[in-house]
């Protein structure tokens, strides 16, 4: 498995609410996209900073998420650049399902 967190540092800082507000509407976007199995928006406490921690299945699926399509539609609606960094995930604790995950 792999996690990849964005983050995009933008030109006014915004609100909780704000925030909440734009994460909403794209949302559904994310939904049934193949290998994601899961992702949480962040917003940094001043408000200068906001993001997501995706788990995905493989980094070619996560690969094919951040494409130069995706990298414009963030532009569009955070006026920033983003960026993407990806870390292995061998090991996942749920305590929804209370498994432990492995990528094997």
């Amino acid at each position: 498995m792999i996690t990849a967190f964005t983050t995009f540092t933008l030109p006014k800082p915004i609100t909780r609410d704000e925030a909440r507000t734009i994460f909403l509407s794209t949302a559904p976007k994310y939904r049934d996209v193949p290998g994601l199995f899961r992702k949480i928006y962040v917003l940094s406490q001043d408000g200068k900073t906001v993001g997501g921690v995706y788990l995905w299945k493989s980094k070619a699926q996560a690969e094919a998420m951040y494409t130069d399509a995706w990298r414009a539609f963030v532009r569009g609606k955070y006026g920033t650049e983003p960026t993407v960094t990806y870390f292995d995930s061998p090991v996942v604790v749920d305590n929804v399902t209370h498994e432990v995950l492995t990528d094997q």
